[in-house]
């Protein structure tokens, strides 16, 4: 008898890897390549060696998903380039099966966290203004960041999202452990 099983240790591998990432991009604002390259691999060799060639292949695809739906958000200028690596790594680790879970609670906790800070930072109305903008620059300009409103400007209020994937890997690992 195997004391975890696969299908629960892939979401606690990924929210390790999620986590010291979460960790470096609080304190230096960066997610390192260092980090999400190797996660990535280690995503497929996991599911490599215990799921076989399939594995292999769904785990790609997993992590490919995760990559492009958050590759839109930073062409958009929403997120850093770091946060799109660490949910590929991450939805590559967890595989396909679980990418649902992991991005609904990551976009979930992601929001949830931002209007946290912009509460703290008294700047709501700012911010739900902003969006506003935001959406309306979107649909006339495209995927292009906004000219002010965008992850590249210091003053607008900045969410370290890598805390956001390392929260929606720990419900994640929640979801799995609960009886279907």
């Amino acid at each position: 008898m195997t004391l975890v099983s696969k299908e629960l240790a892939y979401p606690v591998v990924a929210s390790v890897c999620a986590m010291i990432g979460a960790a470096t991009d609080i304190k230096n604002r960066k997610i390192p390549n260092i980090l999400t390259g190797p996660a990535f691999l280690l995503g497929l060799v996991l599911h490599l060696s215990l799921d076989g060639w399939h594995g292999l292949w769904t785990a790609f695809v997993a992590g490919l998903i995760c990559g492009t739906i958050f590759l839109v958000f930073y062409l958009a200028g929403g997120m850093g380039a770091g946060d799109v690596k660490l949910i590929t790594a991450v939805g590559c680790i967890v595989g396909l099966p679980n990418i649902s879970y992991l991005l609904v609670m990551t976009v979930l906790t992601g929001g949830a966290m931002a209007v946290v800070l912009a509460v703290m930072r008294g700047r709501l109305k700012e911010t739900l203004s902003n969006v506003g903008a935001l959406a309306s620059h979107h649909v006339q300009q495209g995927l292009t960041p906004h000219p002010e409103h965008n992850v590249r400007n210091s003053s607008t209020l900045r969410l370290p999202y890598g805390l956001a994937i390392a929260a929606g890997c720990t419900i994640t690992i929640y979801l799995q452990g609960m009886p279907r």
